[in-house]
């Protein structure tokens, strides 16, 4: 039967396009779900602070009556802006291995595109950068990430099947605790806090870090990844939202700023423990029992033995001087007295040698990589 595509339209329709992929991946050992509640916000136009510059629509392809993919159709005009293109992005796309419906959804997308004068469909990508991106190429034996999508081996090839071809790919890597913060990291660190009268601030209340430098973590974060692929700035709006939401579950033991001689930001490591077991305990849901698991490996002592380093960002006339030494002498006594094993780095640009040159001082593993595909698609 032929494949057909309907779009969202309804509270109910955008249940289904939420749990499609819960139910899509919920024998798979390594695919990490969303919490649910989290994606109604995020789809959620009036909620979600990025509709401010993005326009969107979601899609269901059904065959034979029941659902077999989904997929976003996305706008992100402040960076179409920003890097003087006209692409329309798709995301959250999930397809059964059936190359008539992910070929169903991608035409969606294109057309959707050109009605709106795009020339260009690139993705998987989300409204923003601090949306999952990529689709995993390499990989698909290792546990997914709070902050990143799991997919079976099949999407990639349905995608070159497709005439996509390569934009961008991120790589990812264990970084193994050391028992002793190795002496090269020490010297530089000691070096570059000296030379620049540099200062390591802790907190201990969420409200506090939120007052004092909410506002300054995510300026730094524009200002740091600005130069990363179709990054755009975050807004006003998305700051507070982000700050709201972020900063009072983090473990601020594991939260490290820097700051020069006047208190200015200049850097900031934040990590936490991995929720991905939990999430997949929870299966995306708070209630009953998934706030239970969620606060047990935040939390309680028999907490994960893996920790997702959420982010690091340095002002950009501080990179690559040795600022991120001084960050992880902090840090990694920390994750020694929490008996954290390794580290989850998250999505690195690959070609990102900045961030990559840090961990040569640590024992790492790349062990996946993901991709963004780009084609034209006409339009104007």
């Amino acid at each position: 039967m032929a494949v057909t595509i309907k779009k969202v339209s309804t509270k109910q329709e955008l249940k289904q396009f939420i749990r499609f992929n819960y139910q899509l991946y919920k024998d798979n050992p390594y695919s990490v779900p969303d919490l649910y509640d989290d994606m109604l916000n995020t789809f959620n136009k009036r909620k979600n602070a990025a509709f401010e510059f993005c326009e969107a629509d979601y899609f269901l392809a059904y065959k034979e009556g029941k659902i077999v993919g989904r997929v976003a159709a996305i706008i992100n005009h402040k960076a179409n802006e920003t890097w003087g293109k006209k692409e329309v992005r798709f995301g959250w796309i999930d397809y059964t291995d059936d190359t008539e419906v992910s070929e169903a959804l991608i035409r969606t997308v294109e057309q959707w595109g050109r009605e709106r004068g795009m020339t260009h469909i690139q993705g998987p990508l989300g409204f923003t950068d601090l949306d999952a991106e990529g689709m995993l190429i390499e990989g698909f034996d290792q546990l997914s990430t709070m902050a990143t999508t799991y997919n079976y081996p099949y999407y990639p090839a349905h995608m070159e099947r497709l005439g996509f071809r390569k934009d961008a790919d991120w790589v990812e890597y264990k970084l193994y605790v050391p028992d002793a913060i190795p002496e090269k990291h020490l010297r530089i660190a000691r070096l570059i806090q000296e030379k620049y009268g540099l200062k390591v601030k802790k907190y201990k209340s969420g409200r506090k870090i939120a007052r004092d430098y909410g506002q300054a973590i995510f300026e730094l974060i524009n200002e740091a990844y600005a130069p990363l692929y179709g990054y755009s700035a975050l807004s006003q709006r998305q700051i507070r939202q982000y700050v709201k939401m972020y900063l009072p579950i983090l473990d601020l033991r594991m939260v490290t700023l820097v700051t020069d001689q006047d208190d200015r930001l200049v850097a900031v490591g934040l990590s936490m423990p991995s929720l991905a077991k939990a999430l997949q305990k929870a299966h995306g849901r708070l209630l009953p029992f998934g706030w239970f698991y969620l606060l047990k490996a935040l939390f309680f002592k028999h907490r994960s033995k893996v920790l997702d380093l959420l982010l690091v960002a340095v002002k950009p006339e501080y990179q690559s001087k040795g600022v991120n030494a001084l960050l992880f002498t902090d840090l990694i006594p920390v994750y020694q007295k929490l008996g954290f094993e390794y580290a989850e780095s998250n999505p690195e640009m690959e070609l990102n040698n900045k961030v990559q040159a840090q961990w040569g001082y640590f024992r790492y593993e790349q062990h996946k990589r993901r991709r963004a595909y780009i084609k034209e698609i006409g339009g104007e």
